[in-house]
């Protein structure tokens, strides 16, 4: 099988007000192929969306063990993976620790390929930083925003409060 090209995954969340409606953009390139991805939730938060961006783009891959790029102003996120902390959580089982049922699907994804992480500022002109904003914000104002239902079943919680 011929080699594949590398995947560029570009990504971003966004919210108003946290918790508050949101969204999550995502921009994906391999070779000459470019996507892009949008959702909006009627109640959810910022890092939810941030996580959940990340999570789409990963999904997308049609291939196991591709080679990726995931670009993302998101410390939460970066750090977490980066750091190795997202992997001390989940030996914990994620006690007391905000969105583990996303961050159980990130794992789930992430270990099906080859993924490193760049931290990028937000809204410093980086083109495709501000596409995936945009993506973002525009889905969180859409008319038919969908349900977090993991977030609103979960909202009052002990749990729930870490994060917001």
């Amino acid at each position: 099988m011929a080699k594949r090209a590398p995947i560029q995954i570009y990504t971003d969340g966004a919210c108003r007000g946290n918790p508050g409606p949101g969204g999550y953009g995502v921009v994906m390139r391999c070779g000459n192929y470019e996507k892009e991805f949008s959702a909006g939730y009627r109640l959810t938060t910022n890092n939810r969306m941030e996580l959940l961006a990340v999570i789409v783009g990963l999904e997308a891959i049609k291939w196991s063990d591709a080679v990726v790029t995931v670009w993302s102003d998101s410390s939460y996120v970066v750090n977490a993976v980066e750091n190795g902390q997202v992997f001390k959580w989940e030996q914990k089982g994620f006690q007391k620790k905000a969105n583990p049922d996303l961050w159980i699907r990130f794992l789930k994804v992430y270990r099906e390929h080859k993924v490193s992480f760049v931290w990028i500022k937000g809204h410093s002109g980086h083109p495709d930083n501000e596409r995936c904003d945009y993506l973002a914000v525009t889905a969180s104002m859409g008319p038919d925003l969908a349900v977090d239902e993991v977030y609103e079943a979960s909202k009052g919680s002990e749990s729930l409060l870490m994060h917001i």
